[in-house]
């Protein structure tokens, strides 16, 4: 038995990619005074929102806080001691300023930062009441507005801001929080250093006191006087009563020595504290001027210096989301028209039948043991029929959900469906395609006429 090629066969794989794409690029280009019309809307809203929406102020402070150790006074420094357990901060490696930022965020510097701004609950919309209206903002509701406390990466460096729709605000929220907090870190310091410094005047009064009480209580004999002792030492091998006076002046020599350096083993410690508590007196007074440095100070802002939203910033978004919805639109378009668009196109097309007439020529050569037909949605002009009379008799039928079509296309073995974009119905388009495969009807190719 013969095998009968189709013309289609020859075709590569490529092809079907092409045409999927060809169909896209179709589709947007059908549909480009559509995809100009959903970009420009969407731009001017965006432009539009940069004069509409209320305008928002961002005041910013930046903050330098000393968390090293620049002396070797380890024991009597309390920014040291502070660190001390903290591996990290003794390898001079610890950057992080997590603690000093929740001392920012702590009830005692928010509380009055709320009371000195006077930020009261208000009514919703300015007229809904709720049951806290009138009193000041808990800390926690302070934190879930715009402002944030953000260590610098790698730096000693905490930067705190605020934005809000009133410039004044602004800046006085900064420039309450950041006073606030440095004067609770100088009370934390100021504190750290009183408690150290009464420690170690404790220590060192008892210490004081037990090198004065060993100095009185020591006894026993010099280590000279027992250099006179030659003579003794030799009548003591001939005399009892030598040997007992040799033995009681080396046990008197012994608790002389030992009172020695338990008198020089306290007088040391004495003298290291004496010297802890003096250097605690300096820090004490040191204790006063905070170790944070205000790099970048909280400012008045002028009249365009407002945060957001910006013009460009809003002119960039507007051609991003543009872009992204035109898209969008283009796609629910395609899917939902009920006019024939480029994406609902099968695989073969035909999309300019005098450039393309050849396809046909050959399908009809390849495939002239069987029936095709031409199925048509709307009227095929003079022009269209004239062509295919050099195949001799190709029947015409009218492609429409009737009991007609169906017994029409019954001796048929081959279609070739014309349809037009825009103008042929979406849904009979599905149909008929749908009845000629419940017919195992072959569509060999779709023409797009005008």
């Amino acid at each position: 038995m013969e095998q009968r090629l189709n013309y289609n066969e020859f075709n590569e794989p490529e092809e079907d990619l092409k045409a999927n794409f060809k169909n896209i690029f179709l589709a947007i280009w059908n549909r480009k005074f559509f995809i100009a019309k959903v970009f420009t809307i969407t731009l001017l809203v965006f432009i539009a929102m940069a004069f509409i929406l209320p305008k928002q102020w961002k005041v910013q402070a930046d903050l330098y806080i000393n968390k090293t150790n620049n002396s070797n006074l380890l024991e009597t420094n309390p920014y040291a001691i502070e660190e001390a357990g903290n591996m990290y901060g003794l390898l001079g490696a610890n950057n992080s300023l997590s603690n000093e930022i929740e001392i920012m965020q702590s009830p005692r510097v928010i509380d009055k930062v709320v009371r000195e701004n006077n930020l009261k609950y208000e009514k919703i919309f300015d007229i809904i009441p709720t049951p806290k209206v009138g009193e000041y903002w808990t800390t926690e509701k302070f934190l879930k507005k715009d402002v944030k406390f953000e260590n610098i990466k790698g730096t000693n460096i905490v930067s705190v801001s605020f934005k809000c729709k009133y410039r004044d605000k602004s800046y006085n929220i900064v420039k309450s929080l950041v006073n606030n907090y440095i004067k609770l870190h100088q009370e934390i310091n100021s504190e750290k250093s009183k408690s150290d410094k009464a420690i170690l005047q404790s220590e060192y009064e008892k210490a004081k006191a037990d090198l004065n009480k060993k100095v009185n209580s020591s006894g026993g004999l010099p280590a000279t006087s027992f250099t006179g002792a030659g003579n003794l030492t030799a009548m003591s091998m001939f005399s009892r009563s030598a040997q007992n006076a040799i033995s009681n002046i080396q046990g008197q020599y012994i608790a002389g020595e030992k009172s020695r350096i338990d008198v020089s083993e306290s007088a040391a410690k004495v003298s290291q504290l004496a010297s802890k508590l003096e250097w605690a007196n300096l820090v004490e007074e040191m204790s006063d001027s905070s170790k944070v440095i205000l790099l970048r100070e909280p400012y008045q802002l002028r009249d365009w210096e407002y945060d957001s939203p910006k013009p460009l910033i809003c002119t960039i978004l507007g051609i991003v989301f543009g872009i992204i919805f035109s898209i969008f639109a283009v796609i629910y378009k395609e899917l939902t028209d009920k006019k024939l668009a480029y994406t609902m196109l099968g695989d073969n097309v035909i999309y300019d039948l005098n450039k393309e007439f050849n396809k046909l020529s050959a399908e009809f050569i390849s495939n002239s043991d069987g029936k095709t037909a031409l199925a048509y949605f709307e009227d095929l002009s003079s022009d269209i029929t004239d062509k295919f009379k050099i195949f001799g008799v190709v029947p015409a039928i009218k492609a429409e959900i009737s009991p007609s079509f169906k017994t029409s296309m019954k001796n048929i073995d081959n279609v070739i469906l014309f349809e037009s974009i825009n103008k042929t119905n979406t849904e009979d388009y599905r149909l008929v395609k749908h009845i000629l495969e419940s017919m195992n009807k072959k569509i060999i190719y779709e023409v797009l006429t005008k």
